[in-house]
């Protein structure tokens, strides 16, 4: 009986969506910083969910439990859309902190107060990220990238502000 051959190797298609090589990779790299930013924001606020005390200890909780959930499920999208742009996304402690505007939550966590305001940059921050996103976008057309930084910016952009109001007196 003879051996069959090997089946051949399947030639890897080269992708063309329509957005350049160097605009994809750009791009790319610009969406890897918002996924590590937003994952930051979402540890540091799942943190402060779990070591919340004080008076507002019952309205903080749950508030920071609703935000780091919307967080958590943001993360993915990000990713996806990295890789439908032909790239790895990245994925490790190490890389985030490579990639992240945000510092680390801190080691003790702060009075509640102060993690209002440190989610309150934190937001802020993230938002600042997406937006700087929007001319290279804007110029590659890349339209589904546009449409995930758009609806980025609009929870950011108003959990910031419902954070900021707890900190008016």
């Amino acid at each position: 009986m003879a051996k069959k051959a090997p089946p051949a190797p399947v030639k890897p298609l080269k992708m063309d969506i329509g957005i350049n090589d160097k605009d994809r990779a750009a791009i790319a790299q610009g969406l890897s910083r918002l996924l590590a930013d937003t994952y930051t924001l979402y540890l540091t606020t799942h943190n402060f969910h779990w070591n919340v005390t004080g008076p507002m200890f019952n309205s903080l909780h749950d508030m920071f439990m609703a935000q780091y959930t919307e967080l958590w499920n943001a993360v993915d999208p990000i990713a996806e859309r990295i890789r439908a742009l032909g790239h790895v996304a990245p994925g490790s402690y190490a890389e985030y902190g490579k990639l992240s505007s945000l510092p680390d939550a801190p080691a003790v966590p702060p009075k509640a107060m102060e993690m209002v305001r440190i989610l309150a940059q934190g937001h802020e921050a993230v938002a600042r990220t997406a937006r700087s996103l929007f001319p290279l976008v804007e110029k590659a057309s890349d339209e589904p990238t546009a449409d995930i930084l758009v609806q980025r910016l609009a929870v950011h952009e108003q959990t910031a502000w419902m954070l900021r109001s707890l900190l008016e007196d």
